[in-house]
Protein backbone atom coordinates (compact mmCIF):
# COMPACT_ATOMS: atom_id res chain seq x y z
CA UNK A 1 0.00 0.00 0.00
CA UNK A 2 1.45 3.09 -1.08
CA UNK A 3 1.02 6.79 0.41
CA UNK A 4 -1.63 8.16 -0.83
CA UNK A 5 -3.66 4.59 -0.77
CA UNK A 6 -2.80 4.65 2.62
CA UNK A 7 -4.52 8.09 2.84
CA UNK A 8 -7.56 7.25 1.63
CA UNK A 9 -7.85 4.23 3.65
CA UNK A 10 -7.53 6.76 6.29
CA UNK A 11 -9.95 9.23 5.03
CA UNK A 12 -12.70 6.43 5.25
CA UNK A 13 -11.90 5.14 8.26
CA UNK A 14 -12.11 8.43 9.86
CA UNK A 15 -15.23 9.38 8.88
CA UNK A 16 -16.64 5.61 10.11
CA UNK A 17 -15.84 7.08 13.27
CA UNK A 18 -17.90 9.14 15.44
CA UNK A 19 -15.48 12.05 16.07
CA UNK A 20 -15.93 12.16 19.53
CA UNK A 21 -12.30 12.17 20.13
CA UNK A 22 -12.88 10.69 23.82
CA UNK A 23 -9.06 8.70 23.66
CA UNK A 24 -10.83 5.76 24.72
CA UNK A 25 -9.48 3.88 21.92
CA UNK A 26 -5.95 4.37 23.36
CA UNK A 27 -5.08 6.90 20.39
CA UNK A 28 -4.99 11.11 20.76
CA UNK A 29 -8.18 11.19 18.51
CA UNK A 30 -10.00 9.45 15.96
CA UNK A 31 -7.36 10.76 13.35
CA UNK A 32 -4.78 8.53 14.45
CA UNK A 33 -7.11 6.05 15.55
CA UNK A 34 -7.96 5.68 11.58
CA UNK A 35 -4.42 5.60 10.81
CA UNK A 36 -3.57 2.53 13.12
CA UNK A 37 -6.03 0.71 12.16
CA UNK A 38 -5.00 1.70 7.97
CA UNK A 39 -1.60 0.33 8.82
CA UNK A 40 -3.03 -2.46 11.11
CA UNK A 41 -1.55 -1.83 13.97
CA UNK A 42 -5.33 -1.41 15.60
CA UNK A 43 -8.59 -3.86 15.37
CA UNK A 44 -11.69 -1.80 14.83
CA UNK A 45 -13.30 -2.79 17.95
CA UNK A 46 -11.40 0.04 19.92
CA UNK A 47 -14.68 2.66 19.62
CA UNK A 48 -16.97 2.54 22.29
CA UNK A 49 -18.96 5.38 21.16
CA UNK A 50 -19.26 4.02 17.42
CA UNK A 51 -20.48 0.32 19.47
CA UNK A 52 -21.41 -3.03 17.66
CA UNK A 53 -22.75 -0.97 14.52
CA UNK A 54 -19.39 1.31 14.48
CA UNK A 55 -16.98 -2.32 14.37
CA UNK A 56 -19.33 -3.60 11.27
CA UNK A 57 -18.94 -0.14 9.51
CA UNK A 58 -15.09 0.13 10.39
CA UNK A 59 -15.09 -3.82 9.85
CA UNK A 60 -16.57 -3.55 6.08
CA UNK A 61 -13.87 -0.91 5.02
CA UNK A 62 -10.96 -3.04 5.91
CA UNK A 63 -12.11 -6.49 5.05
CA UNK A 64 -10.89 -6.28 1.40
CA UNK A 65 -6.90 -5.05 2.89
CA UNK A 66 -7.18 -6.88 6.11
CA UNK A 67 -9.32 -9.76 6.29
CA UNK A 68 -11.06 -10.61 9.73
CA UNK A 69 -13.57 -12.36 11.32
CA UNK A 70 -16.18 -10.19 12.79
CA UNK A 71 -15.80 -7.78 15.77
CA UNK A 72 -17.41 -7.74 18.98
CA UNK A 73 -16.39 -5.75 21.98
CA UNK A 74 -14.70 -8.42 23.87
CA UNK A 75 -14.58 -7.95 27.72
CA UNK A 76 -11.32 -8.13 27.77
CA UNK A 77 -11.95 -4.96 25.04
CA UNK A 78 -14.44 -3.45 27.33
CA UNK A 79 -11.92 -3.16 30.20
CA UNK A 80 -9.70 -1.34 28.45
CA UNK A 81 -11.17 0.99 26.36
CA UNK A 82 -14.88 1.14 28.12
CA UNK A 83 -18.88 0.24 26.72
CA UNK A 84 -21.10 0.83 24.22
CA UNK A 85 -23.72 2.88 26.14
CA UNK A 86 -26.38 5.59 25.32
CA UNK A 87 -24.57 8.98 24.35
CA UNK A 88 -24.25 11.52 27.51
CA UNK A 89 -23.82 14.84 27.68
CA UNK A 90 -21.45 16.39 30.88
CA UNK A 91 -23.48 18.74 33.01
CA UNK A 92 -21.81 21.12 35.78
CA UNK A 93 -23.42 21.56 39.11
CA UNK A 94 -23.28 25.34 39.53
CA UNK A 95 -23.19 25.10 43.72
CA UNK A 96 -20.15 22.92 43.63
CA UNK A 97 -18.20 24.49 40.18
CA UNK A 98 -15.37 27.26 41.79
CA UNK A 99 -14.23 28.49 38.12
CA UNK A 100 -10.35 26.41 37.77
CA UNK A 101 -10.70 25.90 33.87
CA UNK A 102 -9.53 22.47 34.11
CA UNK A 103 -12.31 21.05 32.15
CA UNK A 104 -12.34 23.63 29.73
CA UNK A 105 -8.76 23.00 28.92
CA UNK A 106 -9.52 19.16 28.43
CA UNK A 107 -12.21 19.95 26.63
CA UNK A 108 -11.60 18.66 22.67
CA UNK A 109 -14.42 20.84 21.21
CA UNK A 110 -14.51 23.54 23.04
CA UNK A 111 -18.10 23.01 23.94
CA UNK A 112 -17.21 24.29 28.02
CA UNK A 113 -17.68 28.20 28.62
CA UNK A 114 -16.62 29.68 31.31
CA UNK A 115 -13.98 32.25 32.67
CA UNK A 116 -11.35 31.88 35.93
CA UNK A 117 -13.18 31.72 39.24
CA UNK A 118 -16.67 31.88 37.08
CA UNK A 119 -18.80 29.52 36.85
CA UNK A 120 -18.57 27.11 33.80
CA UNK A 121 -21.58 25.62 31.44
CA UNK A 122 -21.82 23.15 29.35
CA UNK A 123 -22.66 23.73 25.05
CA UNK A 124 -25.18 20.62 25.35
CA UNK A 125 -25.50 20.84 21.34
CA UNK A 126 -21.60 20.43 21.28
CA UNK A 127 -20.85 17.95 24.27
CA UNK A 128 -19.44 14.99 22.38
CA UNK A 129 -19.80 12.51 26.04
CA UNK A 130 -16.18 11.85 25.91
CA UNK A 131 -15.74 12.03 29.91
CA UNK A 132 -12.37 14.09 29.88
CA UNK A 133 -13.82 16.85 31.58
CA UNK A 134 -14.66 14.66 34.14
CA UNK A 135 -10.74 13.44 36.09
CA UNK A 136 -9.28 16.91 36.14
CA UNK A 137 -12.03 18.37 37.94
CA UNK A 138 -11.21 18.93 41.42
CA UNK A 139 -14.32 19.00 43.54
CA UNK A 140 -16.39 17.00 41.35
CA UNK A 141 -19.03 19.01 40.22
CA UNK A 142 -19.44 17.33 36.36
CA UNK A 143 -21.82 14.41 36.14
CA UNK A 144 -22.69 12.66 32.64
CA UNK A 145 -26.62 12.48 31.40
CA UNK A 146 -27.93 9.79 29.11
CA UNK A 147 -29.87 11.83 26.46
CA UNK A 148 -30.64 8.83 24.08
CA UNK A 149 -32.42 6.73 26.25
CA UNK A 150 -31.48 2.95 25.18
CA UNK A 151 -30.20 4.05 21.97
CA UNK A 152 -26.23 3.72 22.17
CA UNK A 153 -23.36 3.42 19.94
CA UNK A 154 -24.30 5.31 15.91
CA UNK A 155 -28.28 4.42 16.74
CA UNK A 156 -27.56 7.23 20.06
CA UNK A 157 -25.42 9.73 17.38
CA UNK A 158 -25.54 10.80 13.79
CA UNK A 159 -23.22 12.01 10.98
CA UNK A 160 -24.01 15.69 11.19
CA UNK A 161 -23.35 15.19 15.33
CA UNK A 162 -19.81 13.81 14.12
CA UNK A 163 -19.17 16.30 11.23
CA UNK A 164 -19.49 19.43 14.37
CA UNK A 165 -17.31 17.36 16.75
CA UNK A 166 -14.72 17.03 13.94
CA UNK A 167 -14.89 20.87 13.01
CA UNK A 168 -14.96 21.85 16.60
CA UNK A 169 -11.91 19.59 17.04
CA UNK A 170 -9.88 21.43 14.02
CA UNK A 171 -10.93 24.36 15.36
CA UNK A 172 -9.41 23.91 18.66
CA UNK A 173 -6.45 23.18 17.31
CA UNK A 174 -6.13 25.96 15.35
CA UNK A 175 -6.81 28.27 18.06
CA UNK A 176 -4.06 26.20 20.43
CA UNK A 177 -1.80 26.41 18.09
CA UNK A 178 -2.48 30.49 17.14
CA UNK A 179 -2.28 30.76 21.04
CA UNK A 180 0.74 29.26 21.29
CA UNK A 181 2.33 31.04 17.92
CA UNK A 182 1.66 34.25 19.22
CA UNK A 183 2.99 33.70 22.98
CA UNK A 184 6.32 32.76 21.48
CA UNK A 185 6.06 35.92 19.67
CA UNK A 186 5.33 37.76 22.76
CA UNK A 187 8.23 36.03 24.36
CA UNK A 188 10.50 36.56 21.37
CA UNK A 189 9.60 40.66 21.76
CA UNK A 190 10.03 40.98 25.60
CA UNK A 191 13.53 38.82 25.10
CA UNK A 192 14.70 41.10 22.11
CA UNK A 193 14.04 44.57 24.56
CA UNK A 194 15.94 42.97 27.15
CA UNK A 195 18.75 41.99 24.70
CA UNK A 196 18.76 45.75 23.38
CA UNK A 197 18.66 47.25 27.28
CA UNK A 198 21.54 44.62 28.23
CA UNK A 199 23.78 45.88 25.45
CA UNK A 200 23.10 49.37 26.82
CA UNK A 201 24.62 48.88 29.73
CA UNK A 202 28.38 49.37 30.79
CA UNK A 203 29.82 47.08 33.03
CA UNK A 204 32.34 48.51 35.19
CA UNK A 205 33.68 45.65 36.48
CA UNK A 206 35.01 42.48 35.19
CA UNK A 207 32.70 40.38 37.13
CA UNK A 208 30.05 42.36 35.81
CA UNK A 209 31.32 42.14 32.38
CA UNK A 210 31.03 38.35 32.48
CA UNK A 211 27.55 38.21 33.82
CA UNK A 212 26.28 40.33 30.98
CA UNK A 213 28.46 38.39 28.48
CA UNK A 214 26.40 35.30 30.77
CA UNK A 215 23.02 36.86 30.32
CA UNK A 216 23.33 37.66 26.61
CA UNK A 217 24.12 34.15 25.75
CA UNK A 218 21.04 33.16 27.50
CA UNK A 219 19.03 35.63 25.87
CA UNK A 220 20.09 34.99 22.50
CA UNK A 221 19.24 31.63 22.91
CA UNK A 222 15.87 32.30 23.74
CA UNK A 223 15.65 34.36 20.40
CA UNK A 224 16.89 31.80 18.19
CA UNK A 225 14.67 28.74 19.98
CA UNK A 226 11.36 31.25 18.93
CA UNK A 227 12.81 31.90 15.18
CA UNK A 228 13.31 28.26 14.92
CA UNK A 229 10.01 27.68 15.73
CA UNK A 230 8.35 29.76 13.35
Amino acid sequence: MNIHQANELTNRLEDALPQTQCTKCGYPDCRAYAKAMATGDALPNRCPPGGIEGIMRLSEILAPIYPQDAFALHPTIDLECGVERPRPVAFIDPKKCIGCTLCIQACPVDAIVGASKQMHIILAEWCTGCDLCIPPCPVDCITMIDVTGDQSGWNAWSPALANIARERYKARDERLEREHRDNEERLAKKAAAKLIALNAELPNSEVALKEQERKRAIIAAAIARAQQKK
